[in-house]
């Protein structure tokens, strides 16, 4: 069996557009640069709603599958198959649906913190059903949690909250310092879901998430906020922004997901405007862009997922009654009526920058920093997976990813491509 340098990690949601309300899967994608061969596996897990993101044990053995549906799932990362999962509601019950365990951080082969409910739990892999609760976190919806490069502190975004109406924007990251036990909360003028470490100090970043709620009231039904978006960067020992990044509302970089960092620059994916965005450290202003936007060929090519992407958009919002979000999101979208980039990771060398692309359905390697494309794989249709009309949907739902460097050697059905 052929030895992979790395093995990519996708959490899938099908092929709806909002991933929190979809399936739950995963794709293990491997890759050897030497002669540009990969292989796959893809799975869905039934029972499991909400597939968001995937992180790995330190050995490289367990995966952990998060989810927005209140599941713990963990999973064999040879194989893709699961190992274990429990129900958080046992734990606690969420105020809202929304509220699911998405993302974890591991810190040995064997325990993982994530979030249930109103509180931070720390789990252990070989015994699922009974975790311990760390610190009640206080915040709207936990969300992209990291660790630091000392290991000291857990560092995590937040999502706006349904359950609370009007005040259920997040505005806000939070830190949880393991050595004490206690949690600080950092406030921000723009909710940031998601979070990266520095490579080497105690700082982290962020990266805004602006929304409109649905009626003005619905934060699970929002709606893309054509408005400024912004980049904190944030010590994780005092709390205090230490530079921002603002970026005017014509650029590119709404609805992001993955963030991912180099020596150089804070990268990060965008889902609703098509592009990788790369800012560089050194002064926190200057930036690049590659873009994924697809022509008008690229769309008519792909007019299934089109054609999903325009309805599901409606049935968010009336046409009439939200005509002004409708239109902010065509703006932020560039008149492109399909999503796009949801996962990014790079190497540890810092030499290849894998990505998943939600909307177009395919896997591309760039040469970083130049850029370049190395690979793109055009990924097969969720109907080879799961039982679908075959005028439905394909996106098999690219959501966020974790890169493995050096991974343990992976079963795949799929054949190798050179």
């Amino acid at each position: 069996m052929k030895h992979y340098p790395y093995a990519f990690h996708v959490a899938l949601d099908g092929n709806g557009i909002n991933g929190l309300e979809g399936r739950a899967g995963l794709c293990i994608f491997l890759f050897d640069p030497a002669d540009n061969s990969y292989a796959y596996n893809i799975r869905y897990h039934d029972g499991i709603g909400g597939g968001h993101a995937t992180t790995v044990d330190p050995t490289g053995s367990i995966g952990f599958l998060g989810n927005a549906g209140q599941h713990i799932l963990l999973y064999d990362t040879r194989t893709g198959q699961e190992l274990d999962r429990v129900s958080t509601l046992r734990f606690e019950i969420p105020d809202s649906s929304l509220r699911g365990s998405t993302h974890a951080v591991w810190l040995d082969e064997r325990r993982f913190v994530t979030s249930v409910g109103d509180h931070l739990y720390l789990f252990d892999s070989q015994s699922l059903t009974n975790p311990e609760p760390l610190a009640r976190h206080g915040m709207a919806i936990v969300h992209g949690m990291q660790q630091t490069a000392s290991g000291r502190y857990i560092v995590f975004g937040a999502m706006d909250n349904p359950a609370r109406g009007r005040r259920g924007e997040a505005r806000e990251m939070g830190i949880l310092d393991t050595t004490t036990g206690a949690i600080r909360r950092v406030k921000l003028p723009a909710t940031c879901w998601h979070t990266v470490p520095h490579r080497t100090d105690d700082l982290f970043y962020g990266v805004s998430f602006r929304v409109h709620p649905n009626e003005r009231v619905d934060y699970h039904e929002w709606a893309i906020a054509y408005l400024r978006e912004y980049a904190f960067e944030v010590d994780a020992a005092t709390g205090q922004v230490v530079r921002h990044w603002s970026a005017g509302r014509d650029i590119p970089a709404h609805i992001n997901s993955d963030l991912t960092i180099s020596d150089q620059e804070l990268i990060f994916c965008n889902g609703a405007s098509q592009t990788i965005v790369m800012i560089r450290l050194d002064d926190f202003a200057t930036y690049r862009i590659i873009d994924e936007r697809p022509n008008l060929r690229g769309q008519l090519a792909n007019r299934r997922q089109v054609r999903t992407q325009v309805y599901d958009v409606l049935a968010r919002g009336g046409l009439f009654t939200q005509t002004q979000h409708l239109l902010g999101a065509m703006r932020v979208s560039r008149f492109t009526f399909v999503d796009s980039v949801h996962a990014c990771k790079l190497s540890a060398d810092q030499r290849l920058l894998f990505t998943a692309n939600r909307g177009l359905n395919h896997i591309t390697i760039y040469d970083y920093p130049s850029n370049a494309i190395r690979l793109r794989v055009k990924m097969p249709d969720i109907q080879e997976y799961i039982p679908m009309s075959r005028h439905a949907d394909p996106r098999l739902g690219f959501h966020h990813g974790h890169l493995v460097d050096c991974p343990k050697t992976v079963e795949s059905p799929t054949p190798a491509h050179a």
